[in-house]
């Protein structure tokens, strides 16, 4: 069997930046098995594999998978491959992607008549762990220093729109450039609560900029995510819970990938009402890098 493939740079309006992102824009007939295989191959941080939906109103059913795993939702997968298949078929201005983790709603980037990026709504509502989890853990897992996580506002957590993850606030650049992960120390203490990967992030207000962020998940055979969305899109939402306002809207530009030399830029929202976070959305450009086949 011999399939078509596309890579796509997810997050960045320019090539080799951003998050790579491969693509089997035709998947019927693989198993899970040969799904598991090819993302292993291409061993980047996902590879989603786009196959017919089962409610023909929706535009495809796409599986994501890391080298190691297959994933209920993500972000930058879904963006990508919606800038894939927005400029395959015929056009259209919003897709429907069936997933594990449910339905999720995507909005096409237009420039000058053209598909040039893709912003999602979050599949599920927030959801945030009743249990904080331990900041020495954290921080040791991560190369750092207790006191260099931040707990003003909140203590490390676990929050998602789908796929959780541990929130940890740094207190400076530094701090977030320092962080190292430490494989050992994943190994023994996640996951926690269905979370394997740190998000750390650091509210930065330079150059534009909101947040400034970076993602581990080395038991997921992602050592480090230049762009992680479904990371994003929940700190956004996690964000927007622990402001005191009953109803507001939090829009966030957020930068991640700096440290790896693959920066990349996410517009992230959340809309509260009546003291509750009803829906969140990431989006970015997006730039096609390859095309080939594999054969499996």
């Amino acid at each position: 069997m011999r399939l078509e493939f596309l890579t796509v740079d997810v997050f960045t309006d320019r090539r080799f930046g951003g998050n790579p992102l491969a693509v089997i824009p035709h998947a019927d007939g693989l198993t899970t098995a040969q799904m598991q295989a090819v993302a292993g191959e291409f061993n980047l941080s996902e590879t989603t594999f786009v196959l017919p939906p089962r409610d023909p109103a929706h535009a495809a059913k796409v599986r994501i998978f890391t080298p190691k795993f297959e994933l209920p939702f993500a972000g930058h997968p879904n963006v990508g491959t919606a800038f894939v298949v927005g400029r395959q078929g015929p056009r259209r201005d919003r897709l429907i992607f069936e997933e594990k983790a449910g339905l999720v709603a995507i909005e096409l980037l237009d420039a000058a008549g053209a598909v040039v990026g893709a912003r999602l709504t979050a599949p599920q509502p927030l959801q945030r762990g009743d249990d904080d989890v331990y900041g020495d853990i954290v921080a040791t897992a991560c190369g750092l220093d207790i006191d260099d996580i931040e707990t003003r506002h909140h203590m490390p957590c676990i929050a998602g729109c789908g796929t959780p993850f541990v929130f940890a606030e740094v207190k400076s650049r530094e701090a977030l450039a320092r962080a190292e992960p430490r494989a050992d120390v994943f190994a023994k203490h996640f996951p926690v609560a269905g979370a394997t990967g740190i998000h750390l992030y650091l509210r930065d207000g330079a150059d534009g900029i909101d947040i400034r962020a970076r993602m581990f998940a080395p038991l997921y055979g992602v050592p480090e995510d230049p762009a992680t969305g479904s990371a994003n899109v929940a700190l956004a939402g996690l964000l927007a819970s622990l402001r005191p306002e009953d109803d507001l809207d939090v829009r966030l530009r957020i930068a991640q990938g700096i440290e790896m030399g693959r920066p990349s830029l996410m517009d992230a929202e959340a809309d509260k009402r009546g003291g509750r976070v009803v829906q969140t959305r990431i989006g970015g450009r997006c730039v096609g890098v390859m095309r080939g086949t594999i054969d499996i």
